[in-house]
């Protein structure tokens, strides 16, 4: 029995669709306003294996994503670069699905963008100010009466008193209160915009998800996902502007993921410490990438520290190893384990426990080697269950020898590296994060005085000879 945490609720609860045994499941996506980075690779990742879990579970699920290619964000860039806004939008898209294909995860059943939905998004906000929600000021702008909604807060669990104090008001003189949020924007000089009722302009962020839901699914869906940073204000918004539009329950089960953190410290584009997918892909498999994400639970957050995708590199290259070994044994059989998939499904059935089954691996890959050390058939079996299930989650799909390969490829040129040189490194990190900057520069200067040099990257440290 699948169990869930409602972020609603702040409780798990059994899983229960609204239609019996039809799934949907809308995922806000990326704001294209840069490369994708390892934070959207997570987001993309978890949404891709909730789907792929409900559909195992025998659920007809329906998953929709959308771009935001139209926001603040995108406007800078577009001033920044001289590039038109809808073309800069669409040039990132295309770059952002080829990082995300190399990632190997798969595209939802449907791909929405606030561009091509304007019209719907215009006959949102019209339907809110005949309702009395929202409001037109004569500069063209429109805004959502928060005070209107009874239920704000109910998501994030802040009072209206307390929003104040948790997110910028602009204090614009033509809003009726200071809380009160943008649904659509009078355009600026020079900014990309569409006509409408109230005068050019474009749509507020928030009123996109609300208004492409619609589109897609109507007025109610079982599960609406993103990263904790969107429960307030998108979410609690998005929630109160669809709610007062429809006098419906909008999402049944709000999924949200952690966030990602460098060595204990928010990832941010401001402090420098952003991991785009393209960098990591460059050095590490996405099967390593997914290994080493996966074995947090997806609702805490994630510390990357210097050896997170050293570490999943090895364990799954040992992984592999085993899987040769047993492909090659001469032992036979088509039959598989089916205590493993059961044991895959317990740990999936409690809110999609990544962490628990990836854990359980480990036994199964020492009693794999005991059962070859006994010539058992029973290798074959465990090892033919371990592909077949737990390639939901992107491992073992690969040729064994290829991974093999790869792994020790890339670490040749470790052999080269003398073993002192490979420990003054380790201790030089365990001082950095120590944050014994002193002792670190001493080490740093001992690596020197041995012919290499060591470079921090974001990948971690690369040494070198001088």
């Amino acid at each position: 029995m699948l169990r869930v945490y409602n972020t609603l609720t702040r409780q798990k609860e059994v899983f229960t669709p609204r239609k019996e045994g039809e799934v949907k499941m809308y995922a806000c996506g990326i704001t294209v306003s840069g490369d994708a980075h390892i934070g959207h690779a997570f987001q993309a990742l978890i949404y891709d294996i909730i789907r792929k879990y409900l559909e195992k579970k025998g659920y007809a699920v329906t998953y929709a994503r959308n771009y935001t290619d139209v926001d603040d964000k995108i406007i800078a860039k577009s001033k920044e670069t001289g590039i038109p806004a809808d073309e800069y939008a669409e040039m990132m898209i295309k770059r952002i699905d080829v990082d995300m294909r190399k990632f190997e995860v798969d595209d939802p059943t449907v791909w929405l963008k606030a561009t091509t939905n304007i019209d719907k998004i215009i006959s949102f906000v019209q339907e809110l100010i005949k309702k009395d929600h929202a409001y037109a000021t004569p500069e063209g702008d429109v805004y959502f009466k928060v005070e209107s909604f009874n239920g704000y807060g109910k998501l994030s669990g802040r009072k209206l008193e307390d929003a104040f104090e948790s997110v910028r008001i602009e204090n614009e003189d033509n809003k009726i209160n200071p809380l009160d949020f943008a649904l659509w924007k009078s355009a600026k000089p020079g900014e990309i915009c569409w006509d409408s009722p109230w005068g050019k302009g474009r749509p507020g962020w928030h009123i996109e998800c609300s208004a492409m839901n619609r589109t897609a699914f109507g007025d109610q869906i079982d599960i609406h996902g993103g990263g904790r940073d969107l429960i307030f204000p998108h979410h609690e918004n998005e929630i109160a502007q669809t709610e007062a539009l429809t006098g419906k329950d909008f999402a049944k089960y709000w999924i949200h993921n952690g966030l990602i953190k460098v060595n204990g410290q928010k990832m941010s584009k401001s402090l420098g410490n952003s991991f785009l997918l393209a960098d990591l892909l460059a050095e590490y498999s996405a099967e390593t990438i997914k290994f080493a994400l996966l074995q947090t639970n997806y609702r805490q957050d994630i510390n990357i520290i210097d050896n997170l995708f050293p570490e999943a590199d090895k364990h799954l290259y040992e992984f592999y190893k085993d899987i040769l070994a047993v492909e090659e044994s001469g032992l036979k059989s088509d039959g598989y384990t089916k205590e493993i998939d059961e044991s895959f499904d317990k740990a999936m059935d409690d809110d999609f426990n990544t962490a628990r089954a990836i854990a359980d691996l480990y036994g199964y890959f020492k009693k794999i080697k005991q059962e070859l050390r006994e010539n058992n058939v029973k290798a074959v079996e465990d090892v033919n269950q371990i592909k077949k299930t737990y390639s939901l989650l992107g491992f073992f799909t690969k040729d064994p020898k290829a991974f093999i390969k790869y792994y020790e490829d890339k670490n040749k040129k470790d052999e080269a590296i003398p073993s002192e040189v490979l420990d003054l490194v380790a201790q030089r990190t365990e001082a950095k994060k120590a944050k014994d900057y002193a002792l670190a520069d001493s080490i740093r200067a001992k690596i020197t005085e041995l012919g290499f040099v060591v470079k921090d990257t974001p990948n971690g440290p690369v040494i070198e000879k001088l």
